[in-house]
């Protein structure tokens, strides 16, 4: 499952995105309210967690343009504003729900088990990359319905990739996707293991790209016809 949250606070961010990561989230990081909004708009969430007092653009106005453009992605809102007015206008805003800091990461855990069984946020678990198959809740790939040796940190690198298609990620993104995975991983070691990646995916018709001082991205495959 893919999760947006946005939180200005850097330290609670990092320590709230590497909890989810450890239970096998898939987390970007927002910290200010245009970012949020510009990637809620182009990317494809599961959820949001969204705080309010945010830089930019207040969380409530991210909310009212989410709803403004019809989409759907369950928002559930943290913040320290715990006035009763105040949920209730986030609610007929259109959030799903709301938590008031500081939150247990337990409850937050299960605030989001929550929205998922409500069928607004269950995930497509496959996804298809011209002859490649990922299996995003299973942690499984095939390549034409042979199943793919993957170690767990190619696993969290390609799938990262495979869902940021055509899109450059950095290094430093690239580390943070292992988190869950093993805490000490270099910058080196991400070279490695893109290496090793490739190598796997080349029968694919899967091509990782490297872009000089910016990353890496995982270039869309040609569509595979059938004979």
């Amino acid at each position: 499952m893919r999760l947006l949250l946005v939180e200005d606070d850097t330290l609670l961010a990092d320590g709230l995105a590497r909890a989810l990561r450890q239970a096998h989230y898939q987390v970007d990081v927002a910290t200010d309210g245009k970012t949020a909004d510009r990637w809620l708009e182009l990317e494809s969430y599961d959820i949001c967690i969204l705080d309010l007092g945010l830089p930019g653009l207040d969380g409530s106005e991210v909310l009212r343009r989410l709803r403004q453009r019809r989409q759907h992605v369950p928002v559930l809102v943290v913040s320290a504003r715990e006035a009763i007015d105040e949920r209730v206008r986030l609610l007929d805003l259109g959030a799903d729900d709301f938590l008031v800091k500081p939150v247990a990461l337990t409850e937050l855990e299960a605030r989001i088990r929550a929205i998922a069984r409500r069928g607004q946020a269950l995930p497509e678990t496959h996804l298809q990359l011209g002859r490649l198959v990922l299996d995003t809740q299973g942690r499984r790939a095939w390549l034409d319905g042979d199943a793919i040796d993957l170690t767990a940190r190619e696993w969290a690198a390609l799938e990262f990739l495979a869902t940021r298609v055509n899109r450059i990620v950095s290094k430093e993104q690239l580390m943070q996707s292992f988190y869950g995975w093993d805490e000490d991983i270099t910058p080196n070691a991400v070279e490695k293991f893109v290496s090793r990646l490739r190598a796997k995916m080349e029968p694919a018709g899967i091509t990782i790209r490297t872009v000089r001082g910016l990353g890496y991205y995982l270039e869309k495959p040609a569509e595979h016809c059938g004979e």
